[in-house]
């Protein structure tokens, strides 16, 4: 297959945590492009309340994630994109840091305006029980020490998340005892 050949999709997401959601995503939309690349979105930002989790360590649960759920990883890129903050330049921006692709793959009506006003084709996964997996709900439940969170991520990611003590670490930036 020639280089300018390959089929890429853009899959954005700040994946604070990555959690089987994300992964359905990612099957789904490699069912329809032959790479996909995962943009980690506001890569400049760890240890706070949203984004307590560094573009490293996102890159690493990625990797574990993918391996885990049994996706080629020769057919994904991982690449940490810093915000800029100007939404109607964003997915130009994008384009500095990833190889070309042709779709977007979002369901954020926000990003799906943006990449088809930047003249993207936009692929809509489905919500895959969105109200389950969300990164806010798993937060919140780590805040609380609900281990059930353990249950909507890989086993191996959850085994990371605990080797770095993500519960007390959110626990310590959120001011929570």
């Amino acid at each position: 297959m020639v280089w300018s050949d390959v089929t890429r999709g853009f899959y954005p997401g700040r994946f604070q945590p990555v959690h089987w959601g994300h992964i359905n995503v990612m099957r789904w939309a490699l069912e329809r492009v032959d790479e996909l690349i995962i943009g980690i979105g506001t890569a400049q930002e760890s240890h706070t309340p949203p984004n307590p989790l560094t573009a490293g360590e996102r890159v690493v649960m990625l990797k574990l994630a993918i391996r885990e759920a049994g996706i080629d990883p020769s057919r994904v890129y991982i690449i940490p994109i810093p915000d800029i903050l100007m939404n109607s330049v964003w997915p130009h921006y994008v384009q500095m840091f990833v190889p070309r692709f042709r779709y977007a793959i979002a369901r954020n009506p926000l990003v799906i305006r943006l990449f088809k006003e930047a003249g993207y084709e936009v692929l809509v996964p489905p919500p895959f029980e969105r109200g389950r997996y969300t990164s806010t709900r798993l937060r919140k439940m780590m805040i609380e020490g609900d281990p059930a969170w353990r249950e909507l991520v890989p086993k191996s990611v959850a085994e990371f998340l605990d080797e770095i003590r993500v519960e007390e670490r959110m626990r310590e930036v959120m001011g929570v005892d």
